[in-house]
């Protein structure tokens, strides 16, 4: 199991790249260039952090992609979520149904206690924390 996919992984590659550039507006071919992700696949994941609300793109000429939001609003807990779905460790799903014993289960109370104390961890992370890492 992943936590964090390649997708994912690239679109915080991406963004930390954006935010460390805050200033400028960004073209594909720059950050291909600097991310060493393909075009096609990056163009791909710009335009799903465009269309979550991530990014900012125009078109033409000097257009490329600038973050909508500061990099310390900016959760990797949101980042995951907008790729990869509701952060869950186990859906106690028995044959297509709730499980009849999740009442009373002692394994989903403590995947329940390491999915809230992991959400909690990544939400604590913002894109501003992991450019500040990245400087050290």
């Amino acid at each position: 199991m992943k936590l964090i996919t390649r997708n994912t992984d690239y679109a915080i590659r991406a963004l930390c790249y954006i935010a460390k550039n805050e200033k400028k507006v960004l073209s594909v071919k720059g950050l291909v260039k600097e991310s060493k992700i393909t075009k096609p696949f990056l163009r791909k994941i710009l335009q799903h952090l465009n269309k979550k609300g991530f990014l900012k793109s125009t078109r033409g000429k000097g257009g490329g992609f600038v973050l909508m939001r500061k990099p310390g609003l900016i959760r990797v807990r949101e980042v995951i979520e907008a790729f990869q779905g509701k952060i869950q460790l186990s859906e106690h799903v028995f044959i297509k149904r709730l499980c009849p014993h999740i009442k009373v289960c002692k394994l989903k109370k403590a995947l329940d206690g390491i999915e809230k104390n992991a959400i909690r961890v990544l939400n604590s992370i913002t894109i501003k924390d992991l450019i500040k890492n990245l400087a050290r």
